[in-house]
C-alpha cells in the first residue's frame, strides 16, 4: 500500500501535538479568575488534525494512528524517565528543573493516557457516526460535535484522575478547560475546512465507515 507524503504530514503533527500538550499541561496558568492548564493551547491542535484523519481516511485509519501516538507517547515517557534517573553530572544544576517538567508522576501519566484514549476514541466515532447520518453534509457541525464529547471526556478524566484528593481539584478547572478547547476547535473551522477540502481533492479520498467495527482494540477489520 503507498502511503503519501501528506498522510505523513498528517500524523506526524498530530502525534507532536500530542506529546507536547502532555509535557506543558505539568503548568497550570491564570488569566484573571479562569485557571487552566497550559496544555489548552495545543491538545486541541491533534483533535483538529485528529478529526481530518477521521472525516478524510475514516474510523480504521484514525484508530490506527491513536494508538500509535499512545506507543510514542509511551517511548517519549520512558526515554525521559531514563535521563531522570541517570546520575547528573557534577557540574550540571538543574535535575531538580528537570524533574518537576519531564519527570511526570505516575498519576500524572495515568491521567494524561486514560484521557488522551478516551477522548480520542470519542471524537473519532461521534464524527463517523455523524458524517454518515448527515450524508457527509454540514463538516462544522461534526468537528465541533465531536469536540464538544471527546474534549469534554478528555478533560473530566484527566482533571478528576490527576487532581482529585489535591488542593489543585477545581471543578471549575474542568470547565473552563472544555470551554476553551471547544472555542478553540470552532475558532479553526476555516482551517479545517480548507485541510480537509485540499486532502480530499489531491488524496482522491473521502472515507464513509460503513459496516466500521468501533472497537477501539480490533485492529483488522
Amino acid at each position: 500500500m503507498k502511503v503519501s507524503y501528506r498522510l505523513v504530514i498528517i500524523v506526524a503533527v498530530f502525534i507532536t501535538c500530542l506529546i507536547t500538550a502532555n509535557v506543558v499541561a505539568v503548568k497550570m496558568i491564570s488569566f484573571g479568575p479562569v485557571t487552566v492548564f497550559a496544555g489548552i493551547f495545543v491538545f486541541p491542535v491533534s483533535y483538529i488534525f485528529g478529526d481530518v484523519l477521521t472525516e478524510v481516511y475514516g474510523y480504521r485509519l484514525a484508530r490506527r494512528v491513536i494508538w500509535l501516538g499512545f506507543a510514542c507517547n509511551l517511548v517519549f515517557v520512558f526515554f525521559a524517565w531514563l535521563g531522570q534517573i541517570l546520575p547528573a553530572a557534577s557540574v550540571w544544576e538543574n535535575q531538580k528543573a528537570y524533574e518537576v517538567i519531564l519527570g511526570a508522576t505516575p498519576r500524572l501519566l495515568a491521567a494524561s493516557f486514560c484521557g488522551y484514549l478516551v477522548g480520542e476514541f470519542a471524537n473519532s466515532f461521534v464524527l463517523s457516526r455523524m458524517k454518515i447520518l448527515t450524508r457527509g453534509r454540514w463538516l462544522w457541525s461534526r468537528t465541533i460535535g465531536s469536540t464538544v464529547i471527546g474534549e469534554g471526556l478528555d478533560t473530566v478524566v484527566f482533571t478528576v484522575v490527576f487532581t482529585i484528593g489535591t488542593p489543585y481539584f477545581v471543578p471549575m478547572v474542568m470547565l473552563y478547560q472544555w470551554l476553551g478547547k471547544v472555542i478553540i476547535e470552532a475558532a479553526a473551522t476555516p482551517a479545517t475546512y480548507a485541510i480537509v477540502g485540499w486532502l480530499k481533492r489531491r488524496e482522491g479520498v473521502d472515507t464513509y465507515d460503513y459496516g466500521t467495527r468501533y472497537n477501539p482494540f480490533v485492529m483488522s477489520d
